[in-house]
Order: C-alpha cells, then sequence, then structure tokens
C-alpha cells in the first residue's frame, strides 16, 4: 500500500544521528553490540549502527542453534564482510549446548518453551559482550513484531535501544533494499528460527504486506475495522485477528506493573522527560 511508502535516505541517516546520540551522548557508552541473525532485521539494524557508530565501534555476535539454517549463517558472514567489520569486533557463539545444560537442570516442556529460552540465553551473552565492550545492546525488533507482541519477553525484547522500531516490517524491507543489504536476505520469509521450519508469517497466518497495511490504518489512521475491512478489501475478521492480538500483547510492551501505595509510585506517575535525568 503506498500510505507504507517512505523517504529511506532521510530516515536512515535520521535513525544513525538518533543511534550515534543516544549510545554516545546519552547512555555515555562508546559501542554497540548487535546479535546478527542472518534476517532481515537484524542486517538492517547492523548496517545502521555500523553507519551510526563506525565499523570500529560496532561489535557483531552470531548466535546459531540446532534449528539454524545453514544459510542463515553463511548470510550474516556475508553482511559482515561486506560492512567491513574488523574481525576483532565479531564472534559465532552455537548456544544449543548451554539450552540444553539449562533444560536439563530445569526441565523440558515444549518447543515455545525452548524457543523462549533461547531467546533468553542471547540475550544473557549478548548483555555480558555489551558489558565487555562497553557498549549498548542494540535491538533488531520492528514495529510490526512490537505491535503484535511478536517477540520473546526479556528475550528478544530485553534490548537498550530498539532503531527500527518505528518502521513496519514491510518498510524494513525497504530500507534494505536502500542499502543494498544482500537479496538473499531481503527476500528470505521472517522467522525467529526457533524450531526447524518456524516462520512468522506461517504463525501470524497472514502476510506481512496485508498485517502492516492493517496495524497502519487501525493505529495511525484511526479506522474502525470496518473501514480497514472495506478499504482493503479484506474478510473483517482478518482485520480482527491482527487487532485482537494488540489488544492481547500489550502487557508484553509495558514495564511489569507496580501497585500504586505511595503518593508518587515507580510506575504511570513516574514519566519524567529524559533531559530531567
Amino acid at each position: 500500500m503506498n500510505f507504507l511508502n517512505i523517504d529511506e535516505e532521510k530516515i536512515i541517516e535520521y535513525l544513525a544521528k538518533r543511534l550515534k546520540w543516544y549510545v554516545q551522548e546519552f547512555a555515555k557508552k562508546r559501542n554497540g553490540v548487535v546479535a546478527l541473525s542472518g534476517g532481515l532485521d537484524s542486517s538492517v539494524t547492523a548496517c545502521i549502527t555500523v553507519k551510526a557508530l563506525g565499523k570500529e565501534n560496532t561489535f557483531v555476535y552470531l548466535l546459531p542453534s540446532e534449528s539454524t539454517p545453514k544459510e542463515d549463517i553463511e548470510d550474516a558472514l556475508e553482511l559482515i564482510n561486506m560492512l567491513e567489520i574488523p574481525k576483532e569486533n565479531w564472534e559465532t557463539i552455537n548456544i544449543t549446548d548451554i539450552v540444553n545444560l539449562v533444560e536439563q537442570k530445569v526441565g523440558k516442556y515444549d518447543k515455545l518453551a525452548r524457543g523462549n529460552l533461547m531467546a533468553r540465553i542471547r540475550m544473557i551473552i549478548i548483555h555480558h559482550k555489551a558489558r565487555i565492550h562497553d557498549g549498548l545492546v542494540i535491538g533488531t525488533g520492528d514495529k510490526s513484531e512490537i505491535l503484535l507482541g511478536y517477540f520473546t519477553k526479556y528475550g528478544d525484547a530485553g534490548v537498550d535501544v530498539l532503531p527500527i522500531g518505528g518502521l513496519y516490517k514491510t518498510q524494513v524491507r525497504k530500507i534494505a533494499q536502500y542499502l543494498k543489504i544482500p537479496r538473499r536476505i531481503i527476500e528470505k520469509p521472517p522467522s525467529p528460527r526457533l524450531w526447524p521450519g518456524q516462520t512468522a508469517e506461517g504463525e501470524l497466518m497472514l502476510s506481512y504486506d496485508l498485517i502492516d497495511s492493517i496495524l497502519y490504518l487501525r493505529f495511525e489512521r484511526w479506522m474502525s475495522e470496518e473501514e480497514i475491512s472495506n478499504v482493503l478489501k479484506v474478510n473483517l475478521e482478518k482485520v480482527k485477528m491482527v487487532t485482537n492480538r494488540v489488544k492481547e500483547t500489550q502487557h508484553k510492551r509495558n514495564l511489569p506493573e507496580v501497585f500504586k501505595l505511595g503518593f508518587r509510585d515507580i510506575g504511570s506517575d513516574w514519566r519524567y522527560p529524559r533531559e530531567w535525568l
């Protein structure tokens, strides 16, 4: 849909400038640390981080598991080469043995529990590396995933900053094309790779093109579900499936609720402007 068109050059320049300020001026850190999966979002995020901080201040970690396809690792390595990230600034750490060890201690359950465990182990590693490198964890989530709650709480959502969190998945793809990211990365089906054969659109049961149009019209244009159904010429139940998912995952986008007892508790009434800190 043309209402999701963007000015790629201006957005990239803005995101790079904003990220540089956030990491080095606001947080007083030197470096950015990215978990690179070989997928679309993490590739775009790595490119923006390099543009913002420089390749010498960008650290990249590949954290595959037994469910990571070989081509994802190949694609991640191709991007590292394209960005000319120094050899000492990237590393591959297979998390399978760590996941198995944790499951031995706490017990197995199902593939979703194991997938969440993988995401949280990755965040432990990436935050540890950020501490070593005096950096921030640069998150890779996009606006579509955030609105849908399609992430693991305290896993891939456990980051310091989300530079592409204001871009829908389809817009991230446009940015990737502008940046000349390898075509195989752009065209591969989005997937967290938490188990073999997993794809985002397969789980969500709709294409991101349609999902993004629904999200935009409902939450930015404030159209009713019925109006969206008419504009997009799509079944009303599909529209409701998307909007209901946003409602049901609201808790994942909020900080833990603090029940109010005092005059000013750490919660919704504790929102000073950042400049006051």
